[in-house]
């Protein structure tokens, strides 16, 4: 680190920089708070979806026991053939938004397989858009968590660092400018006395 330097327009810039500081640190803190908001709805959002899809495996289970039937192939039965993400801009964090997922059922013999697999191909259907919703709102909550912590760290840095030692540096230097002036005039009456002294003589 730089030293510090003792001087008027040392205090002029610790001045400038400390005003500086404190203008930006409102704002910041204002991000922070908007950002740890959006992350609090991020985390509800989350965990709706996956009380969701934790109801729907669960109805899936009740209603179509059938699915423990490995005598039929349902490997491949659905798919996911198209994912659609958007970006959205929150305080500067590019967070993932889930537009469209486009779950195909694949063609299957009616008569090869039993009358329920309909109903199951609609249900993994869901179940597929919903594991989709999960992983796109699980990204989202890990980028609002990142972002959080750098803009926290900013915060930090400009409310315990930046800030105090500006302070710091502006009373040292007014310390020093202060001692510098009354030396100065100690000295101007020192040589005043003298010169009184030696006029007298």
């Amino acid at each position: 680190m730089a030293k510090l330097q003792l001087s008027k327009s040392a205090l002029s810039k610790e001045r400038s920089a400390l005003k500086t500081y404190q203008q930006f640190l409102p704002s910041l803190d204002l991000k922070r708070q908007e950002l740890m908001s959006q992350r609090a709805k991020a985390k509800q959002v989350l965990a709706e979806t996956k009380i969701n899809l934790e109801k729907l495996s669960q109805t899936m289970a009740e209603q179509i026991p059938m699915l423990s039937n490995d005598k039929v192939d349902l490997t491949e039965l659905v798919i996911v053939s198209n994912v659609d993400l958007e970006r959205q801009n929150v305080m500067g964090a590019h967070l993932p938004v889930l537009t469209t997922v486009s779950v195909d059922i694949r063609p299957y013999s009616f008569l090869a397989k039993p009358h329920w697999v309909d109903g199951v191909a609609a249900k993994l259907k869901d179940l597929l858009t919903l594991r989709i919703q999960i992983q796109v709102e699980q990204q989202r909550l890990e980028l609002l968590n990142a972002a959080v912590r750098t803009v926290t760290q900013r915060v930090n840095l400009f409310d315990k660092v930046l800030i105090p030692q500006a302070k710091k540096n502006i009373k040292k230097i007014k310390i020093y400018l202060s001692d510098l002036e009354t030396a100065a005039v100690v000295n101007a009456k020192l040589a005043k006395d003298k010169h009184l002294r030696e006029a007298a003589l």
